[in-house]
């Protein structure tokens, strides 16, 4: 069983799945749970209202890992939310990745791809994709 999971939140309807599976699954493991949300333009969201927004839906999901008995680390990142995401992997020994099936939608996704799609590629850890 995974010791240290990474869930990759945004706001979408899937990224909230992804918390709630990664509640529910690794409850029992006596584990550390790092929730972490990467904003594309990270000066775009400093001081900005979408930037509270984020920052505090954050804060409320770490409260409630915390409260479901989890150690938790809260990781708020500028960039590519894939290249982070499998590099904070890389570089701090998660072993199992969740996250949502896609917070891009439209002509977004088609021009970027999916985020979940380049994390599964690229990931050397399992990762569990919610819808």
């Amino acid at each position: 069983m995974p010791k240290h999971v990474l869930v990759a939140l945004d706001t979408s309807d899937p990224s909230e799945r992804a918390f709630e599976l990664a509640l529910e699954e690794f409850a029992d493991t006596d584990g550390e749970l790092t929730l972490m949300h990467v904003a594309e333009e990270l000066e775009e969201y400093e001081g900005m209202p979408g930037g509270e927004v984020a920052v505090d839906f954050l804060d409320e999901h770490v409260k409630k890992a915390e409260e479901a008995g989890f150690e938790v680390t809260r990781v708020f990142d500028g960039g590519d939310p894939a290249r982070k995401i499998v590099e904070y992997a890389e570089e701090s020994g998660v072993d199992h990745i969740v996250m949502g099936s896609h917070g891009r939608t439209g002509a977004t996704r088609v021009l970027f791809g999916s985020v979940a799609e380049s994390v599964t590629r690229r990931s050397p850890v399992p990762v569990t994709v919610a819808r």
